[in-house]
């Protein structure tokens, strides 16, 4: 069975994509995922954080110098001098991975603020990125910031990014805007080559006795794919970007579910983390064993049960919330 597909630009040899994680963090690691049968490999993300972090080293080595004698000045240390560092071990990483692989390695980027990204972007292009990545890890808390203002700063970091690199670019996004749909459409429009669908939000919980918030990130669990199976479902054929689908994803019915709702590809990390890399050759004989029961090839299946590109998504979605009331009823009225 032919599972070959196009995301983002790039052919990939399965629809079954490594996310980002800690499987990623070593070439053998990135190998180990290659042989078993994943398309493509996103790397694990380097942090806003850890960027900020270096660049504030360097600032803080040069004003120790500040006051040096002037025949001193060739030594003040300077970004490309700043070696040994997180960023330089990540795309020496890269480097190695994108060199040692046959499929595409995607480049990561985690992020909420304007800066860093377009120098770091240009970077791990010229390391070997087949794509990048541009994970917006962007939790709104500030009450007085406006729902428009965070539309526009995922825009301006995409179209900074876009500007300075020729490789695909990915938006990684969360479920929560105002209008997400309108969002997409617009990230969609202002050249995201992919849209990454959804961001698992950080959800710590409180240990009542010792009166603490306990953080904490959980394996993601099938039933978490409802809510980008959704929002892929009424985004295919509305916008011209690449679909992924990311959370959820344990058994290949999983990946059957979200190909029918539009994806273009399936990431996923927990279901690889759970079984090891080889299982993600499982995921791909399940999908090619349904598609051989179904007499189907991937492209027909793909979309098949999406919202109709002539409907109003809309109206269609508030139909099927009412048939779901109306079954609730009838299963559990009595």
């Amino acid at each position: 069975m032919d599972l070959t597909t196009q995301y983002v630009g790039l052919e990939l040899r399965s629809p079954v994509v490594a996310s980002a994680g800690p499987l990623s963090q070593t070439v053998d690691g990135m190998k180990a995922l290659a042989d078993g049968g994943v398309g493509a490999v996103v790397m694990y993300s380097l942090f806003e954080e850890q960027l900020r972090h270096e660049a504030a080293r360097v600032e803080a080595m040069t004003e120790l110098h500040e006051e040096s004698f002037s025949e001193a000045m060739s030594y003040f240390p300077t970004q490309a001098a700043n070696t040994g560092g997180i960023t330089d071990r990540y795309l020496e990483l890269l480097e190695q991975g994108a060199e040692a692989l046959d499929i595409p390695l995607i480049a990561s980027v985690n992020g909420a603020t304007h800066g860093g990204w377009v120098d770091v972007a240009r970077r791990m292009q010229d390391a070997g990125a087949a794509a990048i990545e541009l994970n917006v890890y962007l939790v709104p808390g500030e009450v007085s910031v406006a729902g428009a203002e965070i539309e526009e700063r995922h825009l301006e970091i995409l179209q900074g990014v876009k500007d300075a690199v020729k490789v695909p670019v990915a938006m990684k996004l969360s479920p929560y805007f105002s209008s997400f749909g309108h969002t997409a459409v617009r990230l969609s429009e202002a050249g995201a080559d992919g849209l990454v669908l959804f961001n698992r939000f950080l959800q710590p919980d409180v240990d009542i006795e010792k009166l603490e918030v306990v953080p904490g990130l959980e394996l993601s669990q099938p039933s978490e794919a409802r809510l980008p199976r959704t929002w892929i479902a009424a985004l295919r054929g509305r916008v011209s970007s690449s679909l992924a689908a990311t959370t959820g994803v344990e058994t290949s019915d999983d990946v059957v579910k979200y190909i029918l709702a539009g994806a273009d590809v399936v990431m996923t990390t927990s279901a690889l983390v759970r079984h090891g890399a080889g299982y993600a050759q499982q995921l791909n004989d399940g999908l090619a064993g349904w598609l051989a029961r179904k007499e189907m090839t991937l492209e027909q299946a793909r979309g098949l049960l999406a919202v109709p590109a002539d409907v109003q998504a809309d109206v269609y979605e508030r139909a099927g919330y009412l048939a779901a009331l109306e079954r609730a009823k009838a299963i559990y009225g009595h």
